[in-house]
C-alpha cells in the first residue's frame, strides 16, 4: 500500500497547485472571515445530518456566473477563483484526513469525512444551480457523492469498535476510497474549470463587440497567471486557435493583439513541465509566429513589443520549426533594429526576450551570415554592458540574463570563423576577460562567468593569438571548473 504522504502528493496536490496565492491577495482578516464562513456553514450542516439550511431562492448563489454572451468584467475570472478556493478547502480537508487516518485518530477521521462530504455536496449543488454541467461531469458528480457517503459510513463504523484487526483492514480500505475520492474530485474540478473557460473562449469567438472581446481576452490573460494548470486547460479547449485568430486579424486593435500575445506567452512558458497539450499549436505555428514578429516590428510602445517578443521567445523553446520560420521572416533584422529603438526596447526585460530569441536562432547554421549582415555582433557586445538602473532584484536578474544569453549567442555564432574574427576585431576578448575577472561587471552572476569562459575558449580555438599568455594560462588552459573556481573566488582588488 502506498504511504499516506505519497498518496497525498498524488491525490490532492493537483488541486492545491491550481491556486496561486498572489492571485488571492486580500486583507488577512477578510481572508479569515471568508474561510470561516465556509467552515461554519459546514458545521451547521453536520449538526443537521447534511441537510442544508433553507435559503432565499432569490438570493444569488456564490457560484452564479454570467450566461453565454453576457460578458461582464472579471465575472468569469471571479467565478473561477471562487471555484478554486472552494476546491482548495476540500483538498485541505482531504489532506487532514490522510494524516489522521495514518495516526488512527478515528473520531477525527470520521468528523473530517463528514466535512468533506458536506463541502463537496455544497460545491456541486451551487455549481449545478449556476450552470448546467456537461453530462460527463454530472456522471462524475454522482459517483463522487456516492464515494463521499461511503467514506462517511465506513469511518463511522470504525468509531464503534476496538478490534485492532478490523481497524487495520478498514484503514487500508478507507485509504483506497479516500485516494479515489481525491482523484475523482480533482478530475471533476478540471472539468468545471474547462467548462467555464470554454464559455469565455466562446464569448471571444462569437462576439462582434470590440470592448467585449477585449474584456474577455483580458480575463483570459489574468487566468493564465494563476498557474500552469489553467494554462493547460485553456490550451486543451482550443484556446490556442482562438488566440491565433485574434493575432492574425488585421481589424483587431494593437491593444487586443497585445493581450492575445500575453496569453500566448503564458501558455507557452518553458517553465511549464508539460507541453503535450499544445499539439494544436503546431497547426497554426506559421500564422502565429508571423503575427507576433509583425507585432514586434510595428509595436507602438515598449509594452506591446515586450508581450509579443516574450511569446516569440517561449515559442522558440517549444519547437525548432519556429526558429526556421523566423529566419524566413527576416526576424534578425527586425529584432536587432528594435534593439536600437528606445521606443520599442526600453528595458532589460525586453532585451532579455530579444537575446533569448537570438540565442535560440543561433543554433541554426544560416543564422551567422544574417547576424553579420545586420551588424549583430556589435549589438551583442553592447548587451554585454547591460547594468540595472535601480536596486530592483528583478531588474538585476534581467540584466544577468541579458549578459548570459548574449555571451551564449556569441559563442554559438563563433563556430563560424568569420564571426569569431569579427568579434575579436570589435574587442570581444577584453570585455569577456573583464566579465570573468570582475564580479561587479557581471552583476555577480556565476552563470555569466561560465558563459564567458566557454565563449573565450571558443574564440581561442579560432584565433589563439587573441588571448594574452597570462589570460590563456588562467582562463583557457585549465579545466573549465578550475578556471571557474579561480574567477569566482577572485577579489575585486586583483583586477
Amino acid at each position: 500500500m502506498a504511504s499516506p504522504q505519497s498518496s497525498r502528493q498524488s491525490s490532492y496536490s493537483s488541486i492545491s497547485g491550481k491556486i496561486k496565492m498572489h492571485s488571492i491577495h486580500v486583507d488577512s482578516v477578510q481572508r479569515w472571515m471568508e474561510d470561516l464562513r465556509h467552515m461554519t456553514e459546514v458545521e451547521c450542516m453536520c449538526v443537521l445530518q447534511s441537510k442544508p439550511i433553507g435559503v432565499d431562492e432569490d438570493a444569488p448563489s456564490e457560484l452564479i456566473v454570467s450566461r453565454v454572451g453576457a460578458v461582464g468584467e472579471h465575472i468569469t475570472r471571479d467565478n473561477l477563483q471562487t471555484l478554486l478556493k472552494r476546491a482548495l478547502v476540500v483538498s485541505t480537508e482531504m489532506g487532514k484526513m490522510f494524516q489522521r487516518l495514518e495516526k488512527g485518530r478515528w473520531q477525527r477521521v470520521n468528523s473530517t469525512a463528514v466535512r468533506v462530504n458536506c463541502h463537496v455536496r455544497s460545491l456541486i449543488q451551487e455549481y449545478s444551480t449556476a450552470r448546467n454541467a456537461p453530462a460527463e461531469m454530472q456522471k462524475y458528480e454522482k459517483s463522487l457523492l456516492e464515494k463521499c457517503m461511503e467514506l462517511n459510513v465506513i469511518t463511522e463504523r470504525c468509531l464503534h469498535t476496538e478490534d485492532e484487526y478490523f481497524l487495520k483492514s478498514m484503514k487500508e480500505a478507507i485509504h483506497e476510497i479516500l485516494t479515489d475520492v481525491s482523484d475523482s474530485f480533482s478530475h471533476m474540478i478540471d472539468m468545471a474549470l474547462a467548462n467555464e473557460i470554454q464559455i469565455l473562449i466562446r464569448q471571444i469567438e462569437e462576439s462582434d463587440n470590440v470592448f467585449a472581446i477585449s474584456t474577455a481576452i483580458s480575463n483570459l490573460q489574468s487566468l493564465t497567471q494563476d498557474g500552469p494548470q489553467l494554462c493547460s486547460i485553456i490550451a486543451k479547449v482550443d484556446g490556442i486557435l482562438c488566440l491565433a485568430d485574434i493575432l492574425t486579424d488585421g481589424t483587431c486593435t494593437e491593444a487586443t493583439r497585445a493581450e492575445a500575445a500575453a496569453v500566448m506567452a503564458q501558455i507557452t512558458s518553458p517553465h511549464h513541465t508539460s507541453t503535450q497539450y499544445l499539439a494544436s499549436f503546431l497547426e497554426s505555428m506559421q500564422d502565429i509566429v508571423t503575427a507576433l514578429i509583425n507585432l514586434c516590428e510595428s509595436a507602438s510602445c515598449g509594452e506591446v513589443f515586450l508581450l509579443a517578443s516574450a511569446a516569440l521567445a517561449n515559442i522558440t523553446f517549444f519547437d525548432s520549426m519556429a526558429c526556421e520560420i523566423l529566419l524566413q521572416l527576416n526576424a534578425i533584422h527586425i529584432l536587432l533594429d528594435a534593439c536600437r529603438d528606445r521606443r520599442r526596447v526600453d528595458t532589460p526585460y525586453s532585451k532579455d526576450q530579444v537575446v533569448t530569441i537570438l540565442a535560440n536562432l543561433s543554433v541554426l547554421e544560416q543564422c551567422s551570415s544574417e547576424v553579420l549582415q545586420e551588424k549583430g555582433i556589435e549589438q551583442l557586445l553592447v548587451l554585454l554592458n547591460e547594468k540595472p538602473s535601480s536596486f530592483s532584484p528583478s531588474e538585476s536578474a534581467a540584466c544577468e540574463r541579458v549578459q548570459q544569453k548574449a555571451v551564449v549567442t556569441l559563442a554559438r555564432l563563433s563556430r563560424d570563423p568569420l564571426v569569431a574574427q569579427t568579434a575579436i576585431q570589435h574587442m570581444a576578448v577584453p570585455r569577456l576577460i573583464e566579465l570573468c575577472r570582475s564580479p561587479a561587471e557581471r552583476n555577480n552572476s556565476d552563470s555569466v562567468l561560465v558563459a564567458c569562459l566557454a565563449a573565450l575558449r571558443r574564440l581561442a580555438v579560432e584565433c589563439p593569438d587573441s588571448i594574452a599568455p597570462t589570460d590563456h594560462q588562467q582562463l583557457i588552459k585549465p579545466r573549465l571548473v578550475d578556471s571557474f573556481l579561480l574567477c569566482s573566488n577572485m577579489e575585486e582588488s586583483f583586477v
